[in-house]
């Protein structure tokens, strides 16, 4: 099989450089009638998007929303979220994308943080609003939506609605229907939605912060990174270019990841709308609804997480459900063991790539490449205008050789302003325009690059360094394991020693002591857990990562 080398390096041009909401509106006005989204059956055309987004941008500006001010979007997939994101971009606002899932204590530290001065937010989730608003002086408008806003009973009648508002605006003068001020209550999405009138013009730069995306970070608590309208639009260019080639309004992607989540937002939402595709949005990822969508529409690409394909591999009969449709299929968020990629490809004929990332780099930094052979465990190569490089851990300073483990630096367009309001955590992670990930990595002489571990997960038993994913991935071998994270716990004598979670396959009865002489074939004999906790289930964040500190913790 050939083996691809790094693709073509290609110059960053004015073309794919442009603010969000403009880079929409060049694509409503290629595309009018081609599909945007579709939920539950109903689809939304980009000149409909385009109008709503507007409408959205003019009621945030009633508001009083204005250039820099933050806008927190606390909501599930759908396509209120597109619409206000885009919406608040229009009005020159900054997004902060809220898990849904967060509890009032999550969500009060992401808002403190980033000032928000309009929160958007689920029906069901206003009391979580409430109970930290008091603790959130800056906050001056709720908006309050509810998913029955886009269900398909209501669909009809609000696109009948909007094209009847659209033609008594052509007959009649403008005139403007501000929404309802805060201190009288929250505001109605539909009433934000009612004006008539276009939102105020306003410049909005490239490099002016489109988001604050919170992470952990490389370092320390949870962190906004400022991510520009031109880190996300060139790295969804990027990633495309390298991922699926030019072609414009072809591909069909299922949007089954959180669109919180900036994997989601730049790879299926931001991607799709600059190149005037289509994503089929679920609420949230449920394998026999995931497996429907591609029975039914057809799908061309699926981004997901390794637990996703873990479940997909597990489903019965997963061969009768069309996924010969999917030209390509990518894994990001977390290590992909190559026991699932290699069982996901047999089962469904379908390609599936890992790809690496980070919030901070907007995320996209690697693919494996579609075209030719994906080395076993390696992340790929560097999407086009990326530079990247291997240092030693200790200082930062000197580089490895080929070959030897260190920490991976980027540098590319798509490498995020700093953290919000933390210039000492800034400073920590970029140094002289290189960005330090804290990710453990070597390069092989055909440049492809190998994901050791993250250094902060780094286990060191009686002085030797012990990678959690190289041990997962003996795990994810053995056939009755169906999940598996490894963790490091304090030992007494070794400092600390591998504690394995596992949850087996259904029917599937072995004990420890044959999963760890299994591992003992397989590992040298102070990589081999010494404890191995079976569970039902292993806990996951909202994009579906294995929550190894929780883990840890218990």
């Amino acid at each position: 099989a050939k083996i691809q080398k790094r693709p073509t390096v290609l110059l960053v041009g004015p073309h794919w450089v442009g603010a969000l909401p403009q880079r929409l509106e060049q694509t409503a006005r290629k595309f009018p009638r081609a599909a945007a989204i579709i939920y539950f059956s109903n689809r939304i055309r980009y000149a409909q998007l385009l109008d709503q987004v507007n409408r959205c941008a003019a009621g945030l500006q009633d508001l009083g929303v204005k250039k820099g001010d933050r806008v927190a979007l606390m909501l599930p997939n759908c396509p209120q979220f597109v619409i206000a994101y885009f919406g608040a971009l229009r009005a020159g606002a900054i997004v902060t994308a809220t898990s849904h899932i967060y509890t009032a204590r999550e969500a009060g530290h992401q808002w403190h943080d980033s000032g928000p001065e309009t929160v958007i937010v689920e029906e069901g989730l206003l009391d979580l609003v409430e109970k930290v608003r008091a603790d959130l002086p800056g906050l001056k408008n709720v908006v309050v939506t509810g998913l029955r806003d886009y269900y398909p009973k209501n669909f009809s009648k609000l696109c009948r609605s909007l094209k009847a508002r659209a033609e008594v605006r052509q007959a009649k003068p403008r005139t403007t229907a501000t929404p309802q001020a805060s201190g009288l209550g929250p505001v109605l999405w539909r009433e934000l939605l009612r004006g008539t009138h276009a939102p105020r013009p306003v410049l909005v730069k490239p490099g002016d912060v489109a988001c604050l995306q919170y992470t952990g970070g490389t370092t320390g608590t949870s962190k906004g990174a400022m991510l520009t309208h031109a880190n996300l639009t060139i790295n969804a260019q990027q990633s495309r270019h390298f991922l699926y080639g030019s072609d414009e309004g072809t591909d069909l992607m299922v949007a089954a990841l959180p669109l919180f989540h900036i994997y989601a937002m730049s790879c299926i939402m931001i991607s799709s709308i600059l190149a005037g595709g289509t994503f089929i949005i679920l609420p949230r990822f449920e394998l026999q609804a995931a497996l429907n969508v591609i029975r039914k529409y057809r799908p061309t690409i699926f981004h997901g997480v390794p637990t996703m394909y873990v479940a997909f591999n597990s489903a019965p009969k997963v061969e009768r459900y069309g996924f010969h449709s999917l030209r390509l299929c990518t894994s990001g968020g977390a290590p992909l063991p190559v026991e699932v990629r290699q069982t996901f490809e047999a089962l469904t004929g379908g390609r599936l790539v890992e790809g690496y990332g980070l919030t901070e780099t907007s995320p996209v930094t690697h693919f494996n490449p579609p075209n030719g052979l994906p080395k076993v465990g390696s992340i790929g190569l560097p999407v086009p205008d990326t530079k990247v490089r291997i240092m030693d851990v200790e200082t930062g300073t000197r580089e490895m050789p080929l070959g030897e483990v260190g920490e991976i630096v980027i540098r590319g367009p798509q490498v995020m302003k700093g953290y919000w309001k933390k210039p000492e955590e800034t400073a920590l992670v970029l140094r002289a325009g290189w960005l330090y990930t804290g990710d453990m990595a070597r390069k092989d002489e055909d440049g492809y690059y190998y994901i050791v571990d993250r250094k902060k997960d780094l286990i060191i038993a009686g002085g030797f360094n012990i990678y959690p994913r190289e041990v997962e991935e003996v795990l994810f071998e053995h056939p009755k394991i169906k999940e598996a994270v490894v963790v490091g716990v304090p030992d007494p004598y070794r400092g600390e020693t591998v504690k394995a979670f596992v949850v087996l396959q259904e029917g599937g009865g072995v004990s420890a002591e044959e999963i760890m002489a299994f591992c003992r074939e397989r590992l040298a004999s102070y990589k081999v857990p010494r404890q191995v906790v079976f569970r039902e289930s292993l806990p996951k964040s909202g994009v579906g990562k294995y929550l190894r500190r929780e883990l840890k913790n218990m």
